[in-house]
């Protein structure tokens, strides 16, 4: 059971995530948590201002403090881990200059600082619980910091948490490397952790609590009208992840998949909610399509050369150097003489770039939007494609780029990030509102 930083945020939140683990107690449950809400992005803060000045750490001290007094747990729960991050902070300070690796290790506060707080919350509720670092059952990553790899686990958890007394509440989004630095797994890394621990264990489950009922057909922030799904596949689940949906992080559903542990998510404020189940194959015949995801801030880089007709090697030219200044491709289109990419990740981009000119003529597109059409429909269904293309252009939308995936789970698009919204909810009234053609 995971437990985000929303599910998390105050002295309530918790004592509702108490009551939920209460009744699933029959369940044998391990709980893996986040930092409260709010607390990763003051930690990203201080680090950075660390490097200036002796970074005051005051507020996070009173932000626990309330939720703990509110609890009614122990004064000094956290009192040696905020002397270790003023000593952190302090030495940043005195080198001048924060590291990957120091970076990792202070933002690793915010998991091991809610960690004690839902364990000892648990304890004052009746459900005994003990706060693991994750790191000390045996989750191991290489040593990418901010993004790291989580290693194989080979019967590592399942006996570091037979030596655990009570529930084991343990940190989500950290480790450490075989140098026994910490480390961070990325964005919604606490996803992966459970995942990771799931698979580690054999899970039956793999509860992701958050905020909203379950994944939804769009992001209720530019669709309103967004439903929750009841049922989907990890296909279908990853490319939502890996195209911009918040509410599972892209990678976290590789170890439930690796074990069949279907995964459901959550949420911590209506928990009898079903929420959405997602499994291994999942095939409705009358539905066509399972949700929309986007993305912002998407980068296009279009390589132009006619040095690339009928010569072999000239795509590997172009992903090799990707792969050697480490940036992430998303979407490809190809054509006899240009190659065009989309990016998240633009760090070393402008070193990329100088490399790709000495064969090619290269361009570059900021603040673009991709949006993605998720279902199995797709691949079953003639005239998808039409379907979607067909409401952009009635809504005055440009389409830069498009790509239709080979499992044809999924039709993507670039548009001008000014009409990223207006995609969206043209592709949501298509497929789902009522009035469409085809609904649900």
């Amino acid at each position: 059971m995971k437990f985000g930083g929303t599910s998390l945020r105050d002295a309530a939140a918790i004592r509702s995530v108490c009551e939920i683990v209460r009744s699933r107690m029959d369940s044998h449950p391990v709980i893996v948590v986040s930092a409260h809400s709010g607390v990763t992005d003051r930690l990203v803060g201080l680090a950075e201002s660390a490097v200036a000045s002796t970074s005051a750490i005051d507020d996070l001290v009173e932000r626990h403090a309330k939720i703990r007094e509110e609890l009614g747990i122990r004064e000094d729960l956290h009192g040696e881990l905020f002397h270790e991050l003023q000593d952190l902070c302090r030495g940043i300070h005195l080198v001048g200059e924060l590291s990957p690796r120091s970076r990792d290790y202070i933002l690793s506060f915010g998991e091991r600082l809610s960690a004690r707080t839902v364990a000892a919350a648990m304890t004052a509720a009746g459900l005994p619980a003990s706060a693991i670092d994750s790191f000390d059952i045996g989750v191991r990553t290489d040593s990418r910091f901010g993004n790291a790899r989580l290693a194989p686990d080979e019967g590592r958890i399942l006996a570091g948490l037979s030596d655990i007394r009570g529930l084991p509440v343990v940190t989500g989004y950290i480790a450490k490397d075989a140098a026994g630095n910490i480390t961070t797994l990325g964005r919604n890394g606490s996803d992966l952790s459970a995942a990771y621990l799931g698979n580690a264990i054999d899970a039956d489950e793999i509860q992701i609590w958050t905020d909203v009922d379950g994944v939804l057909t769009a992001d209720p922030r530019v669709v309103p009208s967004a439903r929750p799904i009841a049922e989907m596949s990890y296909d279908e689940a990853a490319e939502l992840a890996n195209h911009g949906g918040k509410v599972l992080h892209p990678a976290s559903l590789a170890p439930a998949i690796q074990k069949s542990i279907p995964v459901r998510v959550l949420n911590t404020h209506r928990p009898d909610s079903a929420g959405t189940l997602i499994v291994k194959q999942s095939d409705d015949p009358n539905l066509v399509v399972r949700c929309i995801a986007h993305k912002r801030r998407v980068t296009i880089v279009n390589v132009e050369s006619s040095r690339m007709l009928a010569q072999s090697g000239f795509l590997a030219r172009i992903f090799g150097c990707f792969q050697r200044w480490n940036i992430s491709v998303d979407m490809v289109a190809t054509s006899e003489i240009s190659v065009s990419i989309t990016l998240d990740n633009t760090e070393n981009l402008d070193d990329a770039v100088r490399e790709l000119e000495d064969f090619a003529t290269v361009s570059v597109e900021h603040d673009l939007g991709l949006v993605c059409v998720v279902g199995h429909g797709i691949k079953n269904r003639l005239g998808v494609p039409a379907r979607v293309l067909d409401p952009l252009h009635r809504t005055g939308v440009v389409v830069r780029m498009i790509s239709l995936g080979a499992l044809k789970v999924n039709v993507s698009l670039v548009v001008d990030g000014a009409d990223l919204d207006r995609a969206v909810r043209a592709l949501h009234d298509e497929f789902f509102e009522v009035g469409g053609p085809e609904h649900g």
